[in-house]
């Protein structure tokens, strides 16, 4: 996507209803309002928003969820040691998904040990991670201070096993229409960005931002001074407090997923259009 301009106003260029974005992209890409045409992405994303409680209350009953959270339940009220507890790789499974740690599930000694670790020592396993996720799972359930205490509680029970189905849904949001989970959280946090670094430092900020602005992922192996460059340039963080502006950039992050995802992208891609309209 290097062929973006950092002047284009992308905003000008493209209407970005749902029907214009589908129209203008549909008849350069042969593209349709399905749910992996642009139109569709976008569409996608007010329904996501309109029924979030709704759908993921929904995932919660599929019959793999349901039994996850059930074994979950059971073992978390019947455990009587937090390393038994951890020891069911379907709790493990439960709490670290619920946590976005999904990716660390394989590693169960790992997993175990970062847990148990204390959250409040600086070379604590969960601190010496490179993953906040550690220390912020290992902090809310204090299985070090406080063994099993907090995670027998009623609330918390609850609070995972929801965080748990509302992951899962989020997994089938991305599987339909690319980077929809990343779509909503960016709009709910954008308001709260103040400063470069703190988009450098969440992997959906910079993605949401890096893919708008049609900065390679190479991007990261710079200096970190060079990077907030990069961005610092091509954008001005108070507009940010813009809803107009963030949902603008949202659709179009969902547009270029979409376009990305597509089979005609493998031969045509954004930015070669782009780059003859303003050459």
């Amino acid at each position: 996507m290097s062929g973006f301009s950092a002047n284009l106003d992308y905003a000008a260029l493209f209407d970005f209803s749902a029907s214009t974005a589908g129209s203008f992209l549909g008849a350069i890409y042969g593209t349709s309002t399905s749910v992996n045409s642009p139109a569709g992405a976008i569409a996608a994303l007010t329904s996501a928003e309109a029924n979030e409680t709704t759908d993921v209350a929904q995932e919660a009953r599929q019959p793999a969820i349901a039994r996850d959270i059930a074994t979950f339940t059971q073992a978390v009220q019947g455990a009587t040691s937090v390393q038994s507890l951890l020891s069911n790789p379907t709790v493990l499974k439960v709490i670290l998904t619920a946590n976005d740690l999904a990716s660390e599930v394989p590693y169960t000694v790992l997993a175990q040990k970062a847990l148990m670790s204390d959250p409040t020592d600086t070379n604590s396993l969960a601190n010496n991670l490179n993953n906040s996720n550690w220390v912020s799972a290992a902090t809310a359930y204090n299985f070090f201070a406080n063994g099993l205490t907090k995670i027998q509680q009623p609330a918390t029970i609850a609070s995972i096993a929801n965080a748990y189905a509302e992951t899962e849904w989020r997994l089938s949001l991305d599987a339909t229409t690319p980077g929809l989970s990343s779509a909503l959280d960016f709009r709910a946090d954008a308001s709260s960005i103040t400063s470069v670094d703190q988009i450098l430092g969440n992997s959906v900020m910079r993605d949401v931002v890096t893919t708008v602005l049609g900065l390679p992922l190479q991007i990261a192996e710079q200096p970190l001074d060079q990077q907030e460059s990069d961005i610092s340039s091509r954008i001005d963080l108070s507009n940010f407090q813009d809803r107009h502006y963030v949902d603008n950039m949202i659709q179009q992050y969902l547009i270029l997923k979409s376009i990305s995802a597509s089979n005609t992208a493998a031969t045509t891609t954004p930015s070669s259009i782009i780059s003859g309209l303003t050459a």
